[in-house]
């Protein structure tokens, strides 16, 4: 509100939705950071190379299958309703049909544990070890984050495995049947569900309560909402969707890093006046004045 009241009277009504833009490209910004960033520092790749590369070739042969047997198929179907823009629909179909069984089979079991290790490592990049320390061991003297990282001291979760979520996707995916809307609805509305995951794990090293988080997520839903949709476009991408699913949760910390900042960071002081104080005091009229002080010095 303040801000509206530095801009031109014109231009005010215009101040709210350029703030809702605002803040839906930087929140959408962060999945892709999250790639430059997880690329600019090789002390990450073994996260990926060791753990999620061999599920990455399997992601690959679930894709193969479904695009060999049932893209062809579900193209026809869909070509009778949408036209030229059928094999959108359809290659969308086949990658959500792909998502859910990825999904159901590997994500929440298997990769889990790699994506805390990404999210943490990224807050010691970023100085906030004070975050991390209360929760897993850290070794100080290692050379780079993720050495730094030792076992959790409690429960480590980036993003608890939902079956609500799967059911979702499966519910959803008609929406690709839909004309030129379906698809950007169908990757909006997930996309939204997956946003709200984005800060779970900060959520928990907070050791926030579920109502304080779901305060959390309420006051920044619009925020999550398009951090999941580009999210959600990331892991739609064959044999590259594991790899996404480190660089998001590398693009979550960053972001979080960026809210501690801001919140740890000095209030501005007020600016002093450059017009002396009056003295308001009010005298009594039938007071006595104060007694006279010859002092030449």
């Amino acid at each position: 509100m303040e801000s509206q009241n530095h801009l031109p009277r014109p231009m005010r009504p215009l101040a709210r939705p350029v703030s809702y833009v605002s803040r839906a490209l930087t929140a959408a910004s962060y999945p892709l950071t999250g790639i430059y960033y997880f690329l600019r520092h090789p002390a990450y790749y073994p996260l990926f190379l060791s753990r999620l590369l061999p599920l990455s070739i399997i992601s690959f042969l679930v894709y193969a299958i479904l695009f060999t047997f049932a893209f062809l198929p579900q193209y026809a179907f869909l070509a009778l309703f949408h036209g030229w823009g059928a094999w959108v629909n359809a290659v969308v179909l086949v990658l959500g049909e792909g998502l859910v069984i990825i999904q159901g089979l590997f994500e929440g079991f298997f990769v889990d544990e790699c994506r805390v290790d990404v999210f943490d490592a990224t807050l010691l990049d970023k100085d906030l070890d004070g975050l991390v320390a209360p929760h897993r061991l850290l070794f100080p003297d290692a050379p780079n984050s993720v050495k730094k990282l030792g076992k959790p001291t409690g429960p480590a979760v980036y993003q608890p495995w939902s079956l609500i979520q799967i059911v979702e996707l499966i519910v959803f995916l008609p929406l690709n049947l839909v004309p030129y809307v379906g698809t950007p609805a169908f990757i909006i509305i997930t996309g939204a569900r997956l946003g709200t995951f984005a800060h779970y794990r900060w959520f928990g090293l907070r050791g926030l309560t579920k109502k304080e988080r779901k305060q959390e997520i309420r006051s920044r839903m619009w925020d999550y909402t398009w951090f999941g949709t580009i999210a959600m476009l990331l892991q739609l991408v064959p044999i590259f969707s594991f790899f996404f699913l480190l660089t998001s949760a590398t693009g979550a910390a960053l972001w979080t890093a960026k809210l501690e900042q801001k919140a740890r960071r000095p209030p501005v002081p007020d600016a002093p006046s450059a017009i002396a104080p009056v003295d308001t005091q009010e005298y009594d009229p039938d007071e006595p004045p104060p007694p006279y002080v010859d002092n030449p010095v």
